[in-house]
């Protein structure tokens, strides 16, 4: 059983410590860690259970659309992702997307299209998917070329969006496209579309190493109506911006839940593995080991659950998210490589618990911000704010 006392830290409130026994105690009787044979049915699965039990409720805002809160309780999201991913990463999956694929529409959907999507995502009645990421625009999100055009009481788009994650079992997508109004990011907009949409088809569907529903799209004259455009023509860059900033901090809280299995089974093995007449726990340069792995979760748990404070507090954390998120996500790839050596052969078999981790936190280094791109972030916000103060 991992460690609770984090959250006797004064970064939450009861209702938090509430949220995380009763997920906990759910997710022991209903969540498996296996990776499944067929993905997709898996996550659709997933979802209507987690839908059904009330906690895709606290991925989207606004009591009148399903969501648990008026505004999205970062921290109650942090925890969720951290205790589903301590459990099954495709299950952590299976709920970050639901907030990340309707995001964009908790924060400027109109009241219509709120109550069509948002009601849906937090039942577990439709997937949504964010598709933000080209084949040549990734962190560049100002080298987008997906483009809608203008034509009459529709918007017509072309182009392709590949890395999607619930690509092929998404019911919608909300996707970026450039519609012109200036160069760069200030020319990109925001559309949610249908996934029946004539012209709009999986090109694509990729396989990855830790299994979950990925795919490239592809519009070729899809046509969509202008009340499906989310905010104003060329919003679509603070759009997508916006809604990274609430689920960034929520990635490092994955990336934190993975951290803390791998110690629980690094822990394990430990003080069970006997050799030469001891235990391997009794060993210094394991208990070296076993010290690192511990500091370094603590650490990634403070600047997680400092952002996602921040956050809830209304402050901006664009540099405290992506101290998280680097840290956390940087930090459980060492914790987890340092389980799977203290399992030894065994720690590489398929479908060990640290095998599983090992490809499970890959990913979270490179998506929604890779580690680089959070660096510079960091360096940039920290720069701005020693030359603001050397103005005043």
């Amino acid at each position: 059983m991992s460690d609770k006392s984090y959250l006797d830290w004064p970064f939450f409130d009861e209702r938090h410590r509430q949220l995380q026994a009763d997920l906990e105690r759910w997710a022991t009787d209903n969540i498996g860690a296996d990776h499944p044979a067929d993905t997709d049915a898996a996550c659709r699965d997933l979802v209507k259970r987690l839908g059904a039990a009330g906690w895709l409720r606290y991925a989207v805002g606004g009591t009148g659309y399903g969501g648990q809160y008026d505004v999205i309780d970062t921290r109650a999201i942090c925890l969720l992702r951290e205790t589903l991913g301590r459990h099954s990463g495709l299950a952590d999956f299976a709920f970050a997307m639901q907030g990340l694929g309707s995001g964009a529409i908790t924060l400027h959907g109109t009241p219509q299209q709120q109550q069509r999507y948002l009601t849906k995502v937090a039942a577990g009645e439709a997937i949504a998917a964010f598709a933000l990421s080209e084949p040549n625009s990734g962190s560049d999100v100002a080298a987008m070329s997906c483009a809608a055009r203008r034509d009459g009481d529709d918007y017509v788009l072309d182009g392709e969006k590949t890395w999607i994650s619930n690509g092929g079992i998404a019911d919608f997508y909300v996707v970026f496209a450039r519609t012109g109004e200036a160069p760069g990011s200030r020319g990109l907009s925001a559309f949610i579309v249908d996934a029946a949409t004539p012209g709009l088809e999986i090109a694509e569907r990729i396989n990855v190493i830790a299994p979950h529903p990925l795919a490239r799209l592809r519009f070729t004259d899809c046509r969509i109506r202008a009340g499906n455009m989310l905010g104003k023509p060329a919003q679509g860059f603070k759009i997508a911006m916006q809604t990274l900033d609430i689920f960034r901090t929520s990635v490092a809280a994955a990336a934190l839940g993975f951290a803390r299995r791998a110690l629980d089974e690094a822990l394990r093995r430990a003080t069970t593995r006997p050799m030469f007449n001891q235990k391997l726990a009794d060993f210094q340069i394991t208990q070296t080991k076993l010290a690192q792995m511990a500091t370094g979760v603590d650490i990634a748990a403070l600047l997680t659950y400092r952002a996602a404070w921040l956050r809830d507090q209304g402050k901006n954390v664009t540099r405290e998210a992506a101290m998280a998120k680097m840290t956390a996500t940087e930090t459980a790839q060492q914790v987890i490589d340092a389980a799977v050596q203290i399992w030894g052969g065994l720690g590489v078999v398929s479908e060990h618990p640290v095998e599983r981790l090992y490809r499970e936190i890959r990913a979270l280094r490179i998506y929604e911000g890779a580690t680089e791109v959070q660096q510079l972030i960091i360096a940039r916000q920290t720069l701005t704010a020693y030359e603001q103060d050397l103005k005043t």
